[in-house]
């Protein structure tokens, strides 16, 4: 007799990924609150630079708001400064926590680029695209889908950006 695999949770994301074709591996795990990338690449037993992050951001200039995703490396973190250089406006930073759910209709800990309530503007840091294989969230916490960075730049259409800094977290 086999073993079954454990079902896989059908998520606004991997809706997405099964829509747009893609090939991707699904990693169930215990999520841990605060445990984050490093939880995450410990239980996988991946490396914390192929877990990447999917961080809601504001970008705000003279009293506009706009809310975008960031994709990160586990082991880093975005630097708001370079981030808005790069968008030419004067701050970003990260979004309330009802604002994460309201725009992506994820819960914080559980936000994947994929499938979205609201087409979001997506940033990747560039070296993020050079990885063999990553790990991003599939839409719930404690899912990761492993894809390969080719998918990730065909189904969304991503803007490379350097922005990472080296986590402090260590």
């Amino acid at each position: 007799m086999t073993q079954k695999e454990p079902e896989i949770p059908v998520t606004p994301a991997v809706r997405a990924l099964r829509a747009a074709g893609v090939e991707f591996r699904p990693h169930l795990y215990a999520y841990l609150p605060k445990g984050g990338a490093r939880h995450a690449a410990a239980v996988l037993q991946a490396p914390l630079h192929a877990v990447v992050k999917t961080l809601v951001m504001e970008a705000r200039k003279e009293g506009e708001r706009q809310v975008l995703l960031v994709l990160m490396h586990g082991d880093c973190e975005v630097s708001t400064k370079q981030m808005a250089r790069v968008l030419g406006v004067k701050s970003v930073s990260p979004t309330s926590e009802a604002d994460v759910e309201r725009f992506t209709g994820y819960v914080p800990g559980g936000v994947s680029p994929f499938g979205t309530r609201t087409a979001l503007p997506v940033y990747v840091e560039e070296t993020v695209l050079g990885l063999e294989r990553l790990y991003i969230n599939g839409g719930r916490r404690g899912l990761q889908v492993e894809i390969r960075p080719s998918d990730l730049q065909r189904v969304l259409p991503v803007i490379p950006v350097k922005v990472g800094i080296p986590s402090e977290r260590g």
